[in-house]
């Protein structure tokens, strides 16, 4: 069925490219890692499609970081990303609150979006939206409406309630050209959005990709390229955990060992615990705790 997989495709006549992705392992990798409310279960799918098709549209190698931030009751979302399509991600809400509200605009008041990409080589670029928008995928066009002035349509859709969960998106844009004309009233645009937004969700869901991509565009001449797999990867390390712990003071470590046996540092994006005795405290401050790793 082609889940964990992003699809490009080009609209060989009407300057417009296109994407497609749906996750179902990727997606359930990152509900598993915490005991997320459904609403925020929707948002974190949501967020990682939009991660998953921003980087695809993004020619650089490096890592992308799509932020959410509010004053709600959700105050922090984020999905970060790679070139390669790896992808991890967390959330954190007022988890005093019995219910929380399922509109996207009462769960993030006051919001932004924050998108910041670091390539590997070259400068890092940071672009802030307001989300002032119902929804997510209308927040991602406006984005590139202000940065980057094409016209861009966005279409998102998940199935957390059931299983497997889904997330599914479709993303197209006009092509920048060396002219002026990136107007969506010199393309095929505005009737490629059309013809998209008549996808069921039944449809995403469940049907393969080439047989979406064909009851959707078989009147127009489509290229599409070879697909990409999309994975949930966390780049936590016990490593780069003890790089951390070497900016605490050893004697500070030492006692936090003798009181509860160990240091203890959980991934806040995979909730992996690492724990550190005091032979491993001398080894990190050493600097050998790596050498020493290896050697055992």
């Amino acid at each position: 069925m082609a889940f964990d997989q992003l699809h490009r495709y080009l609209f060989n006549k009407g300057n417009v490219r296109g994407e497609m992705v749906r996750l179902q392992e990727t997606y359930q990798a990152i509900l598993d890692s915490y005991d997320y409310p459904p609403v925020i279960q929707q948002l974190l799918g949501e967020l990682m499609v939009a991660a998953s098709l921003l980087t695809a549209t993004i020619k650089f190698e490096g890592d992308i970081a799509v932020q959410l931030q509010g004053e709600g009751p959700l105050s922090y979302a984020v999905i970060n990303g790679t070139h390669n399509q790896q992808l991890r991600g967390m959330a954190r809400w007022d988890e005093s609150l019995t219910e929380l509200p399922t509109t996207f605009a009462d769960l993030l008041q006051k919001g932004v979006m924050v998108i910041t990409i670091t390539p590997n080589e070259g400068e890092r670029y940071q672009g802030i939206v307001a989300l002032d928008k119902p929804t997510l995928a209308e927040c991602i066009e406006s984005y590139f409406d202000q940065s980057e002035q094409l016209a861009t349509k966005v279409i998102i859709r998940t199935q957390h309630d059931a299983s497997p969960v889904k997330a599914c998106g479709l993303f197209l844009q006009i092509m920048p050209t060396s002219s002026a004309a990136t107007d969506a009233a010199d393309t095929d645009f505005d009737h490629l959005c059309k013809i998209t937004e008549t996808i069921k969700n039944e449809e995403l869901f469940t049907l393969p990709v080439d047989e979406i991509l064909y009851r959707l565009y078989h009147q127009e001449e489509v290229e599409v390229y070879p697909a990409q797999n999309v994975i949930f990867k966390c780049s936590c390390s016990r490593e780069k955990t003890a790089t951390a712990l070497s900016g605490i003071g050893k004697e500070e470590l030492l006692d936090i060992v003798a009181e509860q046996g160990a240091v203890s540092m959980n991934c806040q994006y995979c909730h992996t615990e690492y724990r550190f005795d005091a032979i491993d405290v001398e080894s990190i401050h050493a600097g050998t705790f790596g050498f020493s790793q290896q050697q055992s």
